[in-house]
């Protein structure tokens, strides 16, 4: 029976070690765990991927509205050349403002404008999209997407700036709101669309067309 104590005393003094080792693991695995969600937290933010929008790039006013003098602008479109409003004076010029080349919603607007190509032009307009993205860009979106009419890079944004486009920010990359300006012959803004039925859209615009020469 005395030979018992000794025994029950080694084992309650082998067993110990084993519980603060598990524990000690317990924590170590859990500050690790916080480290990593913390980098994961400050990469996200860095990204953007958690989103902060500013709309630096929108005018005082907001967009600029019907009766107002479309400003002037030279950009270069996909194609090097630069386009400049003033090449169409005495046309209805479809000036879309949107996001982002090769996104699912531009791509689908694009297309509607491009299938209707022939449409605008018995119409006596022509469209013009902006966006931020570069001339490169421009051209690998209407190369991929058969795109024929011009889409003019404003990567510095004093087009969309000018014509009072809301813009959103996400890290390093910039977005223009989804806005189309319908300027008549005349040089002034006939129509302003915050575009919400990218669907419809080009049927809209041709609409108002049709409407302005009335």
């Amino acid at each position: 029976m005395a030979c018992t104590r000794p025994h029950a005393k080694l084992s309650q003094d082998v067993s110990r070690p084993e519980r603060h080792t598990s524990c000690n693991l317990n924590r170590k695995r859990k500050i690790m765990r916080k480290g990593i969600l913390t980098v994961i937290a400050a990469g996200a933010l860095a990204c953007g991927v958690i989103g902060v929008k500013a709309h630096a790039f929108a005018g005082a006013d907001g967009p600029l509205q019907p009766g107002a003098v479309a400003p002037a602008f030279s950009l270069p479109s996909q194609t090097d050349a630069m386009v400049s409003l003033k090449e169409f004076k005495g046309k209805f010029v479809v000036l879309y403002f949107y996001p982002k080349d090769m996104t699912s919603g531009c791509t689908k607007e694009a297309h509607n404008f491009e299938r209707d190509k022939e449409k605008y032009a018995a119409a006596n307009a022509v469209v013009l999209g902006v966006s931020f993205d570069t001339v490169e860009s421009h051209k690998t979106f209407c190369t991929k997407d058969s795109l024929s009419f011009r889409l003019l890079a404003d990567p510095d944004g004093k087009v969309i700036t000018a014509y009072g486009v809301p813009a959103n920010a996400r890290g390093d990359m910039k977005y223009a709101s989804r806005d189309t300006f319908l300027i008549g012959p005349d040089g002034k803004v006939l129509k302003f669309w915050e575009v919400k039925d990218i669907d419809n859209h080009s049927d809209e615009v041709l609409a108002a067309i049709a409407d302005a020469k009335k």
